[in-house]
């Protein structure tokens, strides 16, 4: 599968606000699919409400919701034609995209030179090949993004030589492409992130996919090793060690699943918040990082970027603060293990 371009229109938003309010607390499943057909349920249910209006109209009423109607299919018939000239026109130029992308490849990777680079490195011996946390740097640049990555994932990220996405053959999605060197942190060279939609033309994901990743013996980024302290007197106990999961941008290829026992209402918005969260990272990475990754990486592309002011930021801080709280009171009784210690006990 090639390499997708993307266009400069903001992503679309991941269409499940009411995602909550749909799930019943008997509500089950075993991965996205449910959510759907909970949510074409509610869909359903506002329509029939639409329907019953309808009804209650005047044939005055009546008759110019018809000739609406009639505009509306007029409307939809070049929309059809619409769509079709857009997915040619996509598919030619992405045959024009192809070779510059492969030619940003090889300029990052240092696989190939520029004019006028070499007389240049003659003078610094020790100039970096290529151009060094090129993706980290294009990444890090966007807000959202940011937010993502740790200053943990950042020694990982370094390692990053190309990202690149592509329709799904067969199914409604797309599949995202991060290609890394050789590392410390994971043997893996290629990691995958493939989103499953129930229409390309609807942004209602139906369920995603990650690479597993194969890290390291103690470099694992996505969790930590804690290890109780021992008090006074405990010399010879065993250690008891736990291993906490913590925020990391590697989380990504780890999405989350749908419980098969029962779901209620507070932890449907939380697995939503989480969803949506997880495809907007998806989608801003296909659209707008992939395609301008140099403006990314310049800053250049923060020009023409709109920042969205948050209303719920003093919420989220009051979650944070108690969230360091409870971290406050688990340190003051784990410690973390360090690189190279051999845990004999682990409580999961």
């Amino acid at each position: 599968m090639s390499n997708q371009a993307g266009s400069e229109e903001k992503p679309a938003s991941l269409d499940v606000s009411d995602l909550g309010s749909a799930l019943p607390s008997e509500a089950t499943g075993k991965d996205g699919a449910k959510l759907v057909k909970l949510l074409k349920n509610k869909l359903h249910s506002l329509a029939t409400e639409s329907t019953k209006y309808l009804e209650s109209l005047s044939p005055e009423g009546k008759a110019r919701v018809a000739a609406l109607k009639e505009l509306q299919r007029n409307h939809d018939e070049l929309e059809v034609k619409f769509n079709e000239e857009k997915t040619l026109l996509e598919a030619k130029y992405q045959k024009l995209y192809e070779p510059l992308y492969l030619k940003r490849t090889d300029i990052v990777s240092g696989a190939v030179d520029v004019e006028g680079t070499k007389d240049e490195a003659a003078e610094v011996t020790s100039a970096a090949k290529g151009v060094p946390n090129f993706w980290l740097m294009a990444l890090k640049t966007h807000e959202l993004l940011a937010i993502q990555i740790t200053q943990r994932d950042e020694e990982a990220l370094k390692y990053l030589k190309d990202i690149k996405w592509s329709k799904l053959d067969s199914l409604n999605g797309f599949q995202l492409d991060f290609y890394f060197n050789p590392n410390p942190y994971f043997k893996n060279t290629l990691l995958s992130k493939t989103y499953h939609m129930v229409d390309d033309d609807e942004p209602i994901l139906e369920r995603a996919t990650g690479t597993v990743i194969e890290w390291y013996p103690g470099k694992n980024l996505t969790q930590k090793v804690l290890r109780r302290k021992l008090k006074e007197g405990q010399i010879d106990a065993k250690p008891v060690i736990k291993t906490k999961q913590i925020e990391s941008f590697f989380n990504i290829f780890n999405p989350p699943e749908i419980p098969e026992d029962g779901i209620d209402q507070d932890t449907a918005e939380e697995l939503q918040d989480v969803l949506e969260n997880d495809y907007d990272i998806g989608t801003i990475i296909k659209e707008k990082i992939i395609p301008h990754a140099v403006s990314w990486f310049t800053g250049e592309a923060l020009q023409g970027e709109e920042f969205d002011d948050d209303e719920d930021e003093d919420d989220e801080d009051e979650e944070d603060e108690e969230d360091e709280d409870d971290d406050d009171e688990e340190d003051e009784e784990y410690e973390e293990v360090k690189d190279g210690e051999a845990p004999q006990k682990v409580l999961e």
